[in-house]
């Protein structure tokens, strides 16, 4: 596929001079992937209960505000490289994706007005608690791209895949302000694909290495400090 100057070449940028051995890797932290995931059943159960009510309201705002269904649903690429929906509250029009990128830059024409609010506090990412109670996510992990972004990854890059992605990621809490970053290109999405895309794979890589029960509830807290930030 060849777009605005995007291919695979322009996406092999993760630095090679440190190769993982992910086989040795994946191996050495299956206790740390056994608790990560006992946590995530836990932690997901109760934040849903907990949730429950602040979820019927949220659905409630957004049906009075705005056509469409309460949640949006979108095929992402997850652990060794299968297809599923992820779960958000609606954030967009209607059809959003047919309209625009499959990015979202600065002040998108197509965000709603209750959209605005659940994006700016990440209100709308936690129906993702549905897709990492059945097992599709995490919450933590490389964040799950679609499709067409991930057919860009090299061999190596594709590693990020051998781990369920998450709710946040090391590469969402230093790109916490992406969207106005994009805002100020020429070509949003080739700038996505070409400088931000292989940096937050090189950070994932980062994050498989550093894998473990206590460095998720680090990043946790520090999405919650960026987040207040």
């Amino acid at each position: 596929m060849e777009n605005e100057g995007i291919n695979n070449e322009t996406v092999q940028t993760t630095e090679k001079q440190n190769i993982v051995d992910f086989d040795a890797l994946l191996k050495k932290k299956r206790f740390s992937l056994f608790l990560k995931r006992c946590f995530d059943i836990t932690a997901s159960a109760l934040g849903l209960l907990f949730l429950l009510i602040p979820f019927l309201i949220i659905a409630i705002i957004i049906k009075a505000t705005s056509k469409g269904p309460v949640f949006f649903r979108q095929v992402r690429v997850g652990k060794d490289g299968k297809e599923f929906r992820i779960y958000k509250f609606r954030t967009m029009v209607v059809d959003a994706e047919k309209k625009g990128m499959q990015i979202t830059v600065g002040a998108d024409s197509r965000i709603t007005g209750i959209g605005k609010f659940l994006r700016k506090t990440k209100v709308d990412e936690l129906p993702q608690l549905i897709n990492v109670l059945i097992g599709q996510m995490s919450f933590v992990g490389p964040r799950p791209e679609v499709p067409r972004y991930v057919a860009l990854y090299d061999d190596y890059q594709r590693n990020i895949l051998r781990i369920k992605p998450g709710i946040t990621e090391l590469a969402s809490i230093v790109y916490r302000d992406e969207n106005e970053v994009l805002a100020k290109s020429e070509n949003p999405e080739e700038t996505y694909i070409n400088e931000i895309m292989p940096k937050k794979i090189a950070l994932n890589i980062e994050y498989m290495q550093k894998l473990g029960f206590w460095y998720d509830i680090k990043l946790i807290f520090m999405t919650f400090a960026a987040i207040l930030k």
